[in-house]
């Protein structure tokens, strides 16, 4: 049985038969842990379940990239994708008004792949974003019913990539969600941004397995042409810089029509920024798309961060104020969830989670979280690349 009850400042709690006192700000520095902890365990939970692999025949596929001066990534990626163990599917480049050799290359590289098209943006309407734009124009020109996504910078882990998630569709299905992590290199930013995108990913991956989808990324998604036409598009949000992929989803995505897919052979790997300033910047961008989530969403996200971030906060002054071991106890259950969550994660993607450097990304993540988020809120309007 446990009694809350506050006088003069204090507050006792019964566990068994042995009483604590202690302060409110350790009482609330437990409950706002207590909230992190039912967090974790209820992804931890979706995880461990049972999900259903993509059993029926690959459909027919569009794979569409949009590319604005990204001639030295597509020379990698196109080759990729023209491998792709696929019985039927074509690759669509969007060339955004390149300034390098990006339409040179694509227009000699698709005279030796009849599979392989070319879309040519070479001016834009002023009250649309350019990605989304171009992404607008290789979807209207998609032959096939499924489209897939990624983006000029990423490369599938495997030649299954298109394969399996094309398998993913059933008659109700209309949206596939898939897991693109960073590549892995050296480094603490590179760590921090790996660790950042893998939380990331355990979240919508989660929320997806629990039968609320609410974001995925363009990385690696996947919807039917009919949806986007139906919806027209992303009319909106089209004034919003980011969101071609998280808003769509948020705006669509339901218990009955989504469906999420993390097995290694449809991973796409993206390559990480090499600096603080341009990762903070695709931060801002993906943050300030956020704000137009759906109300429920945005609650049940904030009140993650805003725990996560009181967590840290409030940790010493709670240990300076009463039972050390108490709350070093639940602090560090906390920590060892989602320790676990990650390796989860790991081990049925087949990535390598360092796990001894979690406790520390642990402390750096929300702090940056409220420094970009708050820039976010006041940022003007961002730009894809143009």
């Amino acid at each position: 049985m446990v009694n809350h009850t506050a006088h003069l400042g204090e507050a006792f709690i019964f566990v068994g038969f042995k009483k604590f006192s202690l302060s409110l700000v350790a009482v609330v520095f437990l409950a706002v842990v207590g909230v992190q902890v039912a967090y974790l365990c209820l992804l931890l939970f979706a995880f461990l379940r049972k999900k259903v692999k993509p059993a029926g025949e690959p459909q027919p596929i569009s794979i569409i990239v949009c590319a604005h001066d990204e001639e030295e990534n597509l020379r990698e990626l196109v080759p990729a994708l023209l491998s792709q163990d696929h019985p039927e599917f074509e690759v669509i480049v969007v060339e955004d008004r390149c300034n390098d050799g990006t339409y040179d290359y694509l227009r000699e590289t698709v005279q030796q792949h009849r599979n392989l098209r070319i879309v040519r943006v070479q001016h834009k309407p002023d009250h649309i974003s350019g990605k989304k734009y171009a992404l607008t124009l290789g979807i209207k020109a998609a032959r096939y019913e499924h489209l897939l996504f990624t983006d000029a910078d990423c490369r599938p882990a495997s030649n299954q990539w298109a394969r399996i998630m094309a398998s993913a569709y059933k008659p109700e299905t209309e949206i596939v969600l898939g897991f693109s992590p960073y590549q892995k290199k050296k480094g603490w930013l590179n760590t921090f941004i790996w660790f950042e995108a893998l939380l990331t990913a355990v979240q919508y991956l989660g929320f997806a397995w629990l039968g609320h989808p609410y974001m995925g990324v363009g990385r690696n998604l996947s919807y039917k042409k009919s949806k986007f036409l139906a919806g027209k598009g992303f009319i909106t949000h089209q004034h919003v810089t980011g969101g071609d992929d998280d808003l769509f989803v948020n705006q669509y995505a339901n218990r009955k029509n989504t469906v999420a897919i993390a097995t290694p052979g449809c991973i796409v790997f993206s390559k990480p920024a090499t600096g603080w300033k341009e990762f903070l910047h695709q931060k801002r961008r993906h943050l300030a798309a956020g704000r137009y989530y759906r109300i429920g969403d945005k609650l049940i996200l904030g009140l993650f961060m805003v725990t996560w971030l009181a967590a840290w906060l409030m940790l010493v002054p709670a240990l300076m104020a009463d039972n050390i071991f108490l709350l070093t106890g639940v602090f560090l259950v906390r920590l060892l969830i989602l320790m676990v969550l990650l390796k989860t994660l790991a081990r049925k993607t087949e990535i390598h989670v360092e796990v001894w450097q979690v406790p520390f990304l642990d402390f750096i993540f929300g702090f940056y979280y409220l420094v970009t988020g708050l820039r976010a809120l006041v940022a003007k309007q961002l730009r894809w690349k143009n």
